[in-house]
């Protein structure tokens, strides 16, 4: 290590018992065995002087309020701490990134979607940690196999920005015989607000005359999720 030896926890990393440091921990028990704060001072590399990495990265954590709001952080933000220079935190947002993009393409396989469970599986890690609220729709075919999927807004929920026309353009496209709707709360609270009950019936009412099946709105928070067909609220056709 080039400069100064890195610290852990006051003690230098070159005291440390090398089957005890977290790079040779990773590779003799798997990610699994590190804590959160380990597989960050990995992806950094180094501390600075009076800070190793593990104690860099227990400060990241304290000072974004944990690992879910971590996730949402910018650069600047990450800057915030002291010792955390451009590099360790576009280092970090990228290895964020890049594990969002792992957990979305596991879904990249044709599904069926049978029940709110299918669905909430199906789009539950691509939607619970975004920052903003985003509205998905699923378009199915006659087997309500997944043919295609669409972002079609991103922002608070509201008639203007979730519009059928929007909603259902792609769906036609596509040949779908029914839809899923889904968006996320940023707040991690999956309760239906009016104006998602209010949006929910103007998409049925499109999907009725287009002749488009509306097979569920699914509301996601935080590991949690809410069916609007579940809660009753859209009949069973």
């Amino acid at each position: 290590m080039s400069g100064q030896q890195e610290q852990l926890h006051g003690t230098l990393m070159a005291d440390i018992p090398p089957v005890e440091r977290p790079r040779e921990r990773l590779v003799r028990l798997g990610t699994g065995a590190l804590s959160t704060a380990e597989l960050i001072a990995i992806i950094m590399g180094t501390g600075v002087k009076g800070n190793s990495a593990l104690s860099l990265a227990e400060q990241l954590i304290r000072a974004s309020g944990g690992l879910r709001k971590l996730l949402d952080a910018d650069v600047e933000e990450l800057r915030q701490v002291s010792g955390v220079g451009p590099t360790k935190a576009i280092a970090l947002l990228a290895a964020i990134e890049l594990g969002r993009r792992v957990v979305a393409s596991a879904s990249d396989l044709p599904a069926k979607i049978s029940s709110p469970q299918d669905a909430a599986a199906y789009l539950m890690e691509k939607l619970r940690f975004l920052p903003k609220e985003h509205f998905v729709t699923l378009h199915l075919d006659t087997k309500h196999q997944v043919v295609g999927e669409e972002v079609v807004s991103v922002g608070s929920l509201n008639a203007s920005i979730a519009h059928p026309r929007e909603i259902f353009r792609t769906a036609l496209k596509r040949n779908a015989a029914a839809i899923v709707c889904a968006h996320n709360h940023p707040s991690g609270d999956p309760s239906p607000s009016p104006e998602d009950l209010a949006v929910t019936e103007r998409i049925m009412a499109a999907g009725q005359i287009l002749g488009i099946e509306v097979l569920d709105h699914i509301i996601f928070g935080d590991k949690r999720y809410v069916s609007l067909r579940e809660r009753g609220l859209i009949p069973v056709v």
